[in-house]
């Protein structure tokens, strides 16, 4: 331990010692003995940062009481003022009055999410935070003095509302950070995917080249494409969180041979399965064309991975009064019950057990996300049902007028 340091403790506890003193038989604030006590309560608040592991270098002691003497200075104000019952029960939740600025516990979540601490250790510095506060006062009530019980009731919601502010903080960065690293990613991927792609389509229609050259030069510009795909997906993900959702331009459109061209490009990747297409009528209406490719191949892509290849996987696009219908019916094992709510929130169905049961080639489940978030910009809607004897059905309802 450096001499400073043991100083400044060996100081803290004769601060604590005379306070003991000085309020012998009398009621016993718990504002004054915060602010008259300070000092050690943000020395215990350090020596229990410095205990959590975190990656890179150690923090200093100016690091490890980051916003803390901040926050302190917050719950003195708050006991100081006059709570009604209803900011009372709202503060208890974590539901305190909003304030224009960014709290010193806002702040101090960003700054240990750099630091490296996870959202456990953060939670867990208030929990020590709190504990340190109440064993100091209780040891200086066993003097004799009264205690101001109200006075712990409003720490305690203090203190849960700049716990709330800092986990709602931690998350919004969090997120935040997460949807420009796959902005940036999407946007750095497209161009080397998109090299790798035209060239392995050059390659692979050159005249000069042999049958195997051939084959491997068509599976390079295949899984390129699939690459070229999630990229896509990862980006519309993030505007879709980032903004209003995925943007779209409608024009004037017949979307049958839209969807013919997509089964029809289904069913040359997947020769095994049996896509049929019923089609027969018009169906033109104002669509954003190529997003509307991208919700038919996601859903009857969907259905070839998912069902039951041995069984006919049926699409079939109509118009039913002033609505274009577009439907996929395949058969096999259901949707899980517990899945089926959360069929389009590819971070709702995430899970555990769904890591565990099911291979890494069967993709992030973003397709029917952004199927979902493209039929909405148009103004639709997008249903899904499936039991094992009547088989998985979506169907997907677009309005031919904006």
């Amino acid at each position: 331990m450096n001499i400073g340091l043991s100083s400044r403790r060996r100081h803290s506890a004769r601060v604590f010692a005379c306070y003991q003193v000085k309020h012998e038989g009398s009621e016993m604030r718990l504002a004054d003995f915060i602010l008259e006590n300070r000092e050690p309560i943000l020395q215990a608040w350090e020596d229990f940062a410095g205990t959590i592991k975190i990656p890179g270098a150690a923090l200093d002691s100016d690091a490890l009481r980051d916003h803390a003497g901040q926050m302190l200075q917050a719950i003195v104000t708050d006991l100081g003022r006059v709570q009604t019952a209803r900011e009372q029960a709202a503060k208890s939740q974590g539901h305190g009055a909003p304030v224009e600025y960014e709290t010193a516990a806002e702040t101090h979540a960003v700054a240990r999410l750099m630091a490296g601490f996870t959202i456990d250790q953060m939670v867990s510095e208030y929990r020590a935070l709190r504990t340190s506060v109440l064993v100091q006062w209780m040891k200086a009530m066993a003097a004799g003095t009264q205690i101001n019980v109200n006075d712990m009731t409003r720490f305690h919601e203090a203190i849960d509302q700049a716990l709330a502010e800092s986990v709602a903080s931690y998350s919004r960065a969090v997120t935040a950070s997460r949807n420009v690293f796959l902005g940036i990613l999407g946007h750095d991927l497209r161009t080397p995917l998109g090299a790798i792609v035209l060239g392995a389509d050059r390659l692979r229609r050159s005249e000069g080249a042999g049958e195997r050259a051939t084959k491997i030069a068509t599976q390079i510009f295949t899984s390129g494409k699939r690459a070229s795909q999630i990229v896509g997906d990862l980006l519309d993900l993030t505007r879709c969180q980032m903004g209003p959702g995925i943007p779209v331009k409608t024009a004037d459109v017949e979307l049958t041979p839209l969807c013919e061209r997509i089964v029809e490009e289904i069913r040359a990747s997947r020769p095994d399965a049996n896509v049929l297409f019923d089609g027969k009528e018009s169906v033109r209406g104002k669509f954003d064309g190529p997003r509307m490719e991208q919700v038919f191949s996601n859903i009857v892509s969907n259905a070839v991975q998912h069902g039951d290849v041995r069984l006919p996987i049926t699409v079939k696009l109509a118009v039913t009064e002033r609505f274009a219908v577009f439907t996929v019916h395949n058969g096999g094992e259901p949707i899980p019950e517990d899945v089926l709510p959360f069929i389009f929130n590819p971070m709702g169905r995430f899970s555990q057990r769904s890591v565990i049961d099911h291979e890494p080639s069967e993709g992030l489940g973003l397709g029917l996300f952004i199927a979902s978030e493209i039929v909405t910009s148009h103004k639709g809607s997008i249903e899904v049902s499936s039991d094992l004897e009547l088989g998985t059905v979506f169907v997907v309802k677009l309005p031919l007028t904006e």
